[in-house]
């Protein structure tokens, strides 16, 4: 942790260096590989068509092509009432046979029971029936009462609608009446008449799982008609994203204060919005209902009828109104100091231009990382095998047992529990690989964690190279290498590939534990054990921290290792005392820039979202029409802003590292020398003026 003695001989980035942590680099190949197999295997046992498409009583898809059901797009309930059994909840499945339907035979428009059908002298009436059998049942000569026992076909069919490739009740609401089709009763094909309201209760079980699917449906419809907006929303951010970066790099000072200036103005005119809206709906009947009141809604828009939403939107924009303005006013002195390192950060950029595209490999990188995560996890939690259970109305000793379809109906089951059936329940298995698939979608998220950190990790200590290069050169940019973006870029691949994979090993252990503590805290949320909540919280609280720290310890790591060429342990360790050295100047330095760049990113999304949140609602005049008509107007302007702040993100994460190679390189640059004609700061004269002349005088170590 000593300060670094003047060396005649340093010129920065060191060229002639060696391999660094080979131990880790060669683990890190060996778990790719390792991953590249758990992908194959995924691959080959998995089955993505059983997330997508319905499975019937046999576990054989419908409407997949390739599949016995191929043209039999729709699921069919024998009896939906039975799925407002308890057991739809444990086991996600109905205790009811389910058929396919064919092609031509949509889900059922009328009320018709199998014994009005086969006694009915209307023609074509019991052919119509027979569509919603099972696929085997040819004989309509059959005794019905032959037909309803051997559950060949349902003893009803009532007016269905379908929903995620199934049919279910279309019930509707007139005058607050339940109706299903003009009916509020209805023949249940044993002679009993029965209200819809059970349907209801059937069909809200059966639907437990395609509540969420049904809004995935209506989100995906809105990006069907939005995507074109959203786009064009995107562009706009990226344009808005590099003029502002491209302006820094000339009018570094002016474009802080108006980035201040108009922060402060786009914050009051949303506190203005929200208090002509809140007065608005003063006296609007249902506006004073409150949050608490109403619940959760998809839609959002009806959160805006209430008073109380513009409420807290106004006292929440007030809130970080006044805390900018306090740090502005407590720190005017300090961000005159954080506007000379911009400039410098500015000339840096603006010498090696093409560290502004450099993320765009990075986010390649990283959307590889994640597709790959993404594919494998869905294959490994659909390689399991079809199991059948033994599913029955009445008490059965049998009952929740596991069975075969092929020898159910000449077992012992039939003859002791009459009404046993022997259904699909669910996919597992029993084999080894089975047995150990949760491990194997554990390594899956262990191994994402790793390789998208060391992909970030890249990507940091390639722009922390190539700008130390421009610090470090004397004559600026004279003696920098011709190439300082690639050059930095070959270094870490070929020698530090160990120490990425090293750094980004140790994070990725901290954040596989963080989610293993979030998945504990959600399953104990049911549980009344205070003590281990409160534990949990501490826990989740400590290794929050400790990855915040982490990830700041990688950081001047990795640009320790792109100057120095050490290994990950040591670059960390100079990287930490040299900090330790120069607390102040962190302080004042370091993170008021972070502060200033944040007021960017906010400038940014909070533009563009603006921007997006009239277009989509309507409430641009020129463009009225032109807007798309959309289930939930919150899917593409919460698309807008959530990928404008990633763009914003990836243009001023650059300046961020920057800033930071320079602060480092700078506090280097103190320690090695003294600015005499023998020992010349490397800084820039500009540079030297404000830091050294300012209230930053050097540190006497």
């Amino acid at each position: 942790g000593t300060p670094q003695k003047y060396d005649p001989t340093f010129k920065g980035p060191i060229y002639d260096r060696g391999c660094t942590d080979v131990i880790c680099c060669v683990l890190l190949v060996i778990a790719i590989v390792g991953y590249v197999v758990v992908g194959i295997v995924a691959w080959t046992h998995g089955d993505p068509r059983k997330v997508i498409y319905p499975t019937d009583s046999r576990g054989q898809f419908c409407g997949q092509q390739g599949t016995p059901n191929e043209k039999k797009p729709f699921l069919f309930y024998f009896d939906i009432v039975k799925c407002a059994s308890p057991l739809v909840l444990l086991e996600f499945q109905c205790p009811t046979t389910q058929g396919p339907l064919p092609a031509r035979g949509k889900c059922p428009d009328r009320y018709l029971t199998y014994l009005n059908a086969y006694s009915s002298r209307t023609p074509g009436e019991l052919e119509y029936y027979r569509h919603f059998c099972i696929p085997e049942f040819k004989n309509l000569q059959k005794a019905p009462i032959k037909v309803l026992k051997d559950k060949e076909c349902p003893a009803m069919i009532i007016p269905s609608t379908p929903l995620a490739r199934r049919c279910f009740p279309a019930i509707r609401a007139k005058k607050g009446v339940i109706m299903v089709g003009n009916e509020t009763t209805y023949d249940d094909g044993h002679g009993r008449r029965r209200n819809v309201t059970e349907l209801l209760e059937g069909a809200k079980k059966a639907n437990v799982v395609l509540e969420t699917r049904q809004l995935a449906m209506k989100i995906f419809e809105d990006y069907t008609v939005s995507w074109y907006w959203i786009i064009i929303g995107l562009v706009i951010a990226m344009v808005a994203s590099f003029i502002f970066i491209v302006l820094l790099r000339f009018l570094a000072g002016i474009m802080v204060w108006v980035m201040i200036v108009m922060v402060i103005l786009v914050l009051g005119y949303g506190i203005f919005h929200c208090y002509m809206e809140y007065a608005k709906l003063k006296g609007e009947a249902g506006s004073d209902v409150s949050l608490k009141d109403l619940g959760f809604q998809t839609d959002l828009r009806v959160y805006l009828h209430l008073r109380q939403t513009w409420l807290a939107f106004m006292i929440i924009l007030c809130i970080v109104e006044v805390v900018i303005i306090l740090l502005l006013i407590f720190l005017r002195k300090r961000i005159l100091i954080a506007i000379a390192l911009i400039k410098e950060a500015s000339r840096a950029v603006g010498h090696i231009m093409m560290s502004l595209l450099f993320p765009l490999c990075t986010f390649f990188l990283l959307c590889l990382c994640i597709t790959y995560w993404a594919s494998t996890a869905v294959f490994l939690s659909t390689s399991n095998e079809a199991v059948y259970k033994v599913f029955n109305e009445t008490a059965c000793q049998f009952s929740g047992q596991t069975c075969k379809p092929e020898t159910f109906n000449t077992s012992n089951v039939t003859k002791l529990c009459p009404d046993a059936q022997c259904l699909f329940a669910f996919y597992g298995g029993e084999t080894a690989y089975h047995k150990y698939l949760i491990v194997l979608q554990f390594f899956n998220v262990f191994m994402f964690f790793w390789l998208a950190n060391f992909v970030i990790a890249l990507g940091q200590v390639t722009l922390a190279g190539a700008f130390a290069s421009y610090y470090w050169a004397f004559k600026k940019p004279d003696d920098m290498p011709a190439f300082p973006l690639f050059s930095a870029f070959g270094r870490a691949l070929r020698y530090h590939t160990g120490s990425l994979a090293f750094g980004s090993l140790i994070l990725a252990i901290v954040q596989v534990i963080r989610v293993t503590l979030e998945y504990l805290d959600h399953r104990l949320k049911a549980a009344d054990n205070k003590f281990a909540k409160f534990l949990l919280s501490c826990l989740k609280c400590c290794f929050w921290c400790l990855e915040k720290f982490i990830k700041f310890l990688n950081r001047n790591a990795y640009i320790m290792i792109a100057v120095y060429g050490t290994n990950f342990c040591t670059s960390a360790r100079n990287a930490f005392f040299l900090l330790m050295r120069n607390i102040i100047r962190v302080a004042v330095l370091d993170k008021v820039t972070d502060f200033l760049f944040f007021l960017g990113k906010l400038l940014i999304v909070g533009s563009v979202g603006i921007l997006a949140f009239f277009f989509f609602t309507q409430r641009i005049k020129l463009v009225q029409d032109t807007a798309p008509p959309l289930n939930y107007y919150w899917v593409p302007i919460l698309t807008v802003i959530v990928g404008s702040y990633l763009i914003a993100h990836g243009f001023f994460s650059v300046y961020g590292m920057c800033v930071d190679t320079l602060f480092l390189c700078f506090c280097e640059d103190l320690e090695r020398n003294d600015g005499s004609p023998e020992r010349p700061y490397y800084m820039s004269p500009e540079l030297s003026e404000i830091l050294l002349k300012g209230n930053l005088e050097p540190s006497k170590s």
